[in-house]
């Protein structure tokens, strides 16, 4: 594939020039130094006689966040905070779940041992609720004391899975390999801990969904077709398969291809990859691949290689609604070629799913759609 290898080429000429940002190392006294200035601060209210309380950045809204074609989507100079007060109703279980982690995270750093976010749930899952309340208060936290996660010793169970010409060994020294063409590798909870990767892959395949993923092994594609990696978050992907796409990308400087669904929540999962999330723009260089390149399946394939009217799908109001939110958003306005194909399926009001093309051919996918695109560049 010389389009494929000139690409790399392409890119690792940009590196040799690019000013790699590497993570922050934030030492397990300046984390505990932190959590100790937050507490401070709550000690010297009550003592004061004022109510305590804890301000976070809302993670949660588009005025906190700008684009930056390095980085994707970061955090603004002034943002917008949100207030917990212990002598607020509405805040106060909130607060009281804050403090209750710090504790937690105080222990495991002064300990310098680690804990997964389901260990600490499962701990107390009275006192929690939920799960997603815990992941959520994490992330609260790892903001406001601007650490990466992982500075915090909690680990979170990876639902990502990989697979090809890939072999590394975990930090507690076990040797991964991922090359088994029938079965695929979880993708590890301590990305920043794996070492000594080894690959003579082409490139990194994002696939969207488990079906597809599982499709591509079945099929045997990364030994077929040329020495590759494929990786899935299995939907919207998870911080640590965020991870693992910049480190390989980083470490091998190969080329990052996307395939999604052709509807408007298979792009905005690429531009995940790609850009990042507005709720993480706090750790938006250490989780985002602006070099991600979309590879299918375009809007404009659906026409392009006929696929069968019974396999393409209406479009509802939510789609509507979500295409609309893309197109408004800064980064999509720097790929027209992004932009165009979006304009494509807003025009035709239709969408796809990646499995609408073995509706042509059995395996259509693995043999004539991807080799063709990898091929002759049939990627923007």
């Amino acid at each position: 594939f010389t389009e494929v290898d000139k690409l790399r080429e392409t890119l690792c000429e940009g590196m040799e020039t690019f000013e790699q940002r590497q993570e922050d190392v934030i030492s397990r006294h300046e984390v505990l130094r932190r959590i100790e200035n937050v507490i401070e601060k709550l000690v010297v209210s009550v003592s004061e006689g004022e109510a305590p309380e804890l301000r976070m950045m809302n993670r949660f809204t588009w005025s906190n966040v700008k684009f930056q074609e390095t980085d994707g989507l970061v955090l603004k100079e002034d943002v917008s905070e949100v207030v917990l007060r212990c002598d607020s109703p509405s805040t106060a279980p909130k607060f009281a779940l804050t403090l209750k982690l710090l504790s937690i995270v105080y222990k495991l750093v002064q300990s310098d041992s680690y804990a997964t976010k389901r260990d600490i749930y499962y701990n107390d899952p009275q006192l929690f609720g939920s799960q997603i309340t815990l992941d959520s208060i994490v992330d609260d936290i790892t903001c406001m004391l601007k650490v990466p996660r992982r500075s915090l010793h909690v680990l979170s169970t990876s639902k990502g899975i990989i697979s090809g010409d890939l072999c590394y060994l975990e930090e507690d020294g076990t040797k991964v390999d991922c090359s088994s063409s029938c079965a695929a590798v979880p993708v590890s909870s301590n990305v920043n801990g794996i070492k000594n990767i080894v690959s003579s892959a082409k490139f990194l395949l994002i696939v969207e969904k488990d079906a597809t993923f599982q499709r591509l092994l079945d099929d045997d594609f990364c030994t077929r077709l040329s020495p590759c990696i494929i990786i899935t978050g299995k939907g919207v992907p998870d911080v640590n398969s965020r991870l693992m796409v910049r480190k390989l990308r980083d470490t091998l400087q190969i080329p990052v291809f996307a395939l999604v669904d052709s509807d408007p929540y298979g792009i905005e999962i690429m531009c995940i990859y790609k850009y990042g999330s507005r709720s993480m723009a706090f750790e938006a260089q250490n989780l985002t691949v602006p070099s991600v390149l979309w590879l299918g399946l375009l809007p404009s394939d659906i026409q392009r290689y006929r696929v069968p009217e019974d396999s393409i799908l209406p479009f509802s109001k939510a789609d509507e609604r979500k295409l609309n939110s893309l197109k408004s958003r800064s980064y999509i306005t720097t790929q027209p070629a992004w932009h165009k194909e979006i304009e494509t399926m807003q025009t035709l009001k239709q969408k796809a799913e990646i499995q609408a093309l073995a509706s042509i051919a059995p395996h259509f996918l693995t043999r004539v759609y991807l080799p063709n695109k990898l091929r002759y560049g049939g990627w923007i």
